[in-house]
């Protein structure tokens, strides 16, 4: 009994001298988890588990993408924003997380400043146009032209009501006056199965992992949606080069968010180990392949490009007149 209160008392006096960090166990010492507002197997997802991979490999501990898809992303981000601050729940996420939040008649219970702090932009996503070859559509030209012909008749695949492929849509049917079917998807890779059974006849799709499906032939890609054209798409001309300006402005990104309130330290340890994942030369090589353009900035870089982007996004809704369903 007497040795119990010495080894007690000895317990207690080194206690008294060690502080909160001391004390607490090394991050992170249980797996991570990245939620994605979209189904597997989308842009989104497809970057999220890459990223997941290459930090699980860094820091030690398992990083696992749960996709909860739904509302446009909104089921996944509410649920982020209001998980413990302790860096173990983060949101791997697009720009829903914006679009959401200016969308007229939209009411989300979280806001994009105050419920999330910034960890790092992965990577930006060029739109294309696809269809099946099965649609027998072999440019914009002839698209457009037999949208004005059927108006109501052809139909375009979204990710999700107001997600950047609705949106690049609906900008499409005003810039051209057609009167096209939105069909809405939980996530861009079921939308882009559907375009290419056929079953919808075109996508503006984020160019990540269909060069395979292009050179099967079981896509088409019949413009892209950068300023210039890409090297990745030789010979399909821009959106751009056809009049039809601005949708460069629909590139989604995808980035890692964190709940507000998580310890800035955590923030800057994670930001730092995912941006030497992304400047790996195999990561980059992967990256290129899909059509991604690699970001990877730091917090305060991407707080700043989020608060851009707001704005443009802004305007972009004001312009197609999108709105919540």
């Amino acid at each position: 009994m007497r040795m119990f209160f010495v080894l007690s008392a000895g317990l207690f006096l080194i206690s008294g001298f060690l502080t909160p960090e001391a004390i607490a166990q090394p991050y992170p010492s249980k797996p991570v988890k990245f939620v994605v507002g979209f189904g597997a197997g989308g842009p989104t997802d497809v970057i999220a588990r890459i990223v997941a991979q290459d930090l699980g490999v860094a820091m030690g501990q398992g990083f696992v993408v749960e996709n909860r898809p739904g509302a446009n992303a909104i089921i996944a981000t509410e649920y982020v924003a209001r998980s413990a601050p302790d860096g173990y729940t983060m949101l791997f996420s697009s720009l829903s997380l914006l679009v959401n939040a200016i969308l007229p008649g939209n009411t989300v219970k979280y806001d994009p400043f105050k419920d999330f702090v910034p960890v790092s932009n992965a990577a930006v996503l060029p739109m294309v146009v696809v269809t099946s070859p099965e649609t027998k559509l072999n440019s914009m030209q002839e698209l457009i032209a037999q949208a004005k012909a059927k108006p109501g008749e052809l139909s375009y695949g979204t990710s999700g009501h107001a997600g950047s492929t609705h949106l690049a849509g609906a900008m499409l049917e005003l810039f051209t006056g057609t009167k096209m079917i939105n069909v809405p998807f939980k996530g861009n890779g079921p939308a882009l199965a559907e375009v290419m059974a056929g079953r919808v006849t075109f996508m503006f799709y984020p160019a990540v992992g269909i060069a395979d499906q292009v050179a099967q032939k079981r896509l088409k890609v019949l413009a892209v949606g950068t300023a210039k054209p890409w090297a990745d798409f030789p010979g399909v001309p821009t959106l751009e080069a056809m009049g039809l300006r601005g949708f460069d402005a629909t590139a989604p990104w995808v980035g890692l968010l964190a709940p507000a309130g998580t310890p800035p330290a955590l923030v800057g340890k994670v930001s730092s180990e995912m941006r030497k994942s992304l400047a790996r030369p195999e990561t980059q090589a992967r990256m290129k392949q899909l059509g991604a353009f690699i970001v990877a900035d730091s917090p305060s870089e991407f707080a700043t490009f989020l608060k851009k982007d707001y704005e443009r996004w802004a305007q972009v809704i004001k312009t197609s007149g999108v709105k919540a369903e």
